[in-house]
């Protein structure tokens, strides 16, 4: 028990304890059909997307990563994880818009990798099957991930929430 008590005090007073543990962050700019991933405080990529076919589609707002699959089954139409016809792709990074649970709209790959970049999706947020593979290894659950519709930078966006230091 002394040690530890020790181990806190000495952390409590540590130079260190002030400059804070960077968390990865995601922001969706459905101006511009990208998204950036945000880690260590500073943007390390930046992916083309699709997103929803209308503006009300494709919710605006923070939200938090609730759930991850591998080769996800789509309910909507029974069509099962690795499916060439399945259109949820290889991955699938849900989050809780609309006080959903994560498994209704989401981050996931594509079956029609030529819909990258346009308006065409029916709310989700579509990534190039290899992109939302190398994003699935790096963002934990409880990622916050923020979709705008801006004409800011992806910096400036980050500054504001914190994401990237002022």
């Amino acid at each position: 028990m002394p040690v530890l008590l020790a181990f806190i005090v000495a952390l409590t007073f540590s130079p260190l304890w002030g400059l804070g543990v960077s968390h990865p962050f995601i922001i969706i700019n459905k101006q511009t059909n990208e998204l950036a991933f945000i880690d260590d405080g500073k943007i390390q990529t930046v992916y083309s997307v699709a997103t929803g076919l209308t503006t009300e589609l494709t919710p605006e707002g923070l939200f938090t990563v609730t759930v991850k699959a591998k080769n996800p089954y789509y309910r909507k139409k029974n069509i099962p994880g690795g499916a060439p016809n399945n259109p949820l792709g290889s991955r699938w990074i849900g989050f809780d818009a609309h006080g959903t649970d994560g498994r209704i709209y989401g981050i996931h790959g594509t079956n029609v990798p030529q819909s990258i970049g346009k308006y065409m999706t029916n709310g989700c947020v579509r990534l190039q099957n290899d992109h939302v593979e190398a994003l699935f290894e790096k963002v934990p659950l409880g990622t916050n991930v923020l979709i705008v519709r801006s004409e800011q930078s992806f910096e400036e966006i980050a500054k504001q929430y914190g994401a990237i230091k002022r």
